[in-house]
């Protein structure tokens, strides 16, 4: 048959029977944690795995049920034992493809269909093999053997599997520790002092475990899943070891009745949990994406102001070098005596110099990158190509510029041009332009307004529509928004930290525009 053993399965087999046999020592048949063991056991071990674990079961059912041989028969021990384990394998095993889904909802499936079908086959093989049948009602029997297994397997089996995915997020051990210790602390002194009360005290008993909820619905909403996983095992375990247990098959009504309330909480808890984990992982991904779809839009928008940069030094260089050729053609004219052509040519010559720079200028703002935003704005062509038009008044200018960075003054410059364009080419009348540049809170960032100067004249829907399609780009790259409001277009742009998410940063900006769009300055400093 090729049977290989192997060493480490050994080693697996006798750790499991010790951890059923020190389960079992703890357990009673309303709370019984082998079932969990068995059930956590196959979930963390590879299948390949399975047969040893199947070896420690029946070494630890031959060691408590071999006594049992003459009073229950040789039948029943075998077949009571070896039926088990395979069982809830195949269970597992069913599950598998429902295990790759994002949500951990499918633990619950596993530990209803295997409490069940534990408990029917011990309940069958009882009725049937016994040679005299069990005192307890079948239903009565099958009604606490599904719910101590149910509990059993949602005590250990999700430890087990927050366990196993301990490494998915390396950043949530440092968020988990302190609410989950400030938890279970708090679980842990209900749960003493429940089992300190006295015996007649059943309902203040009862109402300091059923408080115990409390801790685990707080931890479930903060941590998602895995606050569910750690409250809903530690609140099944304490419940069961406070319940008095003078032998393994006792039972106590009143903390069945607790269980079956805590059993119906961890099931809430846990789907809860799962449900708050499955979002969170949602809305990680899709901030991580628009993190990434900013970053590139930034990256991009560089990229291209880099080269638009590169082709307006080059025609700088090419003016040099006509301004060089045609003091030449001058010099020699006059020197050959045709200074009136000399004189006529220089004067033509500089009217084309200007011009020529200023288109050169509008390409790419080459003074932003040593004196700033709105010396660009005044000394570049934009501002010769505003006066032309007899349309835009002088900007109102507030603030450095200088202290915030080359990428963020370039969008800005940008916008501001790309705006200015748009309401002289849709709207009638003068056109006034204000920046504001300054600090809110722990960020820099500038508003921009281009507006009508008649305020009683408001933009169109077109034109509204225009200017979120053209200007919302290049604001929300740096954390900004765009508005229109009646008579203006007013953007702002923001330099936002590295940890800053694409949320945090909208509802800044829109709140940087909100106070300093009023022409107030108690926000900036």
């Amino acid at each position: 048959m090729n049977l290989r053993i192997e060493p480490i399965g050994l080693v697996l087999a006798v750790i499991y029977a010790f951890a059923c046999w020190g389960a079992r020592k703890l357990s009673l048949d309303q709370f019984y944690l082998p079932a969990g063991i068995r059930v956590a056991a196959l979930l963390l071990c590879p299948p390949r795995l399975w047969p040893y674990l199947f070896l420690g079961e029946y070494a630890y059912f031959a060691q408590m049920r071999y006594p049992m041989v003459e009073k229950y028969g040789l039948a029943w021990v075998v077949l009571g034992s070896a039926s088990l384990m395979p069982a809830v394998a195949f269970v597992v095993r069913l599950h598998r493809r429902m295990m790759a889904t994002t949500t951990e909802t499918w633990l619950l499936s596993i530990a209803a269909a295997s409490a069940l079908v534990v408990t029917v086959l011990n309940i069958a093989l009882s009725e049937l093999l016994w040679p005299i049948p069990p005192d307890m009602p079948a239903l009565t029997g099958v009604a606490r053997y599904v719910v101590g297994d149910f509990i059993g397997i949602l005590t250990v089996a999700p430890l087990a599997l927050l366990w196993a995915t301990r490494h998915s997020e390396p950043d949530w051990a440092a968020m988990f520790l302190k609410p989950t210790s400030m938890a279970l602390g708090l679980m842990t002194v209900l749960g003493i002092s429940a089992a300190l009360l006295p015996a007649d005290s059943m309902t203040t008993k009862t109402s300091l475990q059923v408080l115990m909820a409390l801790p685990a619905i707080a931890l479930t909403c903060l941590l998602g899943w895995r606050g569910a996983a750690i409250s809903v095992p530690v609140l099944n375990l304490i419940i069961g070891l406070t319940t008095p247990k003078p032998y393994p098959s006792s039972f106590d009504p009143s903390a069945f009745t607790t269980q079956l309330i805590m059993a119906i909480t961890g099931i809430a808890l846990l789907v809860l949990g799962s449900r708050i984990s499955h979002y969170y992982h949602h809305y990680k991904i899709r901030d991580d994406g628009e993190k990434n779809a900013i970053k590139l839009a930034r990256s991009s928008h560089v990229t291209s102001e880099m080269g638009l940069r590169e082709r307006a030094l080059h025609l700088r260089k090419i003016g040099e070098g006509m301004d060089i050729s045609l003091n030449e053609v001058v010099s020699w004219l006059k020197l050959h005596g045709h200074h009136e052509i000399a004189g006529g040519l220089l004067d033509t010559a500089v009217v084309h110099s200007r011009q020529f720079r200023a288109q050169a200028s509008m390409v790419y703002p080459t003074a932003l990158d040593h004196l700033g935003l709105y010396v660009a704005l005044q000394a570049g062509g934009v501002r010769e190509a505003w006066d032309l038009t007899h349309r835009v008044s002088r900007p109102r200018l507030q603030g450095d510029p200088c202290q915030l960075s080359i990428g963020l003054q370039l969008a800005a410059y940008r916008a501001m041009t790309d705006a200015v364009s748009l309401l002289l080419e849709s709207e009638s009348g003068q056109i006034e332009v204000r920046a504001r540049c300054g600090r809110f809170g722990r960020y820099q960032g500038i508003v921009v307004t281009v507006a009508l100067l008649d305020a009683t004249c408001a933009l169109s829907e077109a034109t509204m529509t225009m200017a979120v399609e053209r200007l919302a780009g290049r604001a929300l790259a740096y954390g900004g928004v765009v508005q229109c409001r009646r008579n203006r277009v007013r953007m702002a742009l923001l330099e936002m930290p590295p940890i800053a998410s694409h949320d945090a940063a909208h509802s800044v900006s829109v709140e940087y525009v909100k106070t300093t769009g009023r022409g107030s300055s108690q926000a900036l400093t």
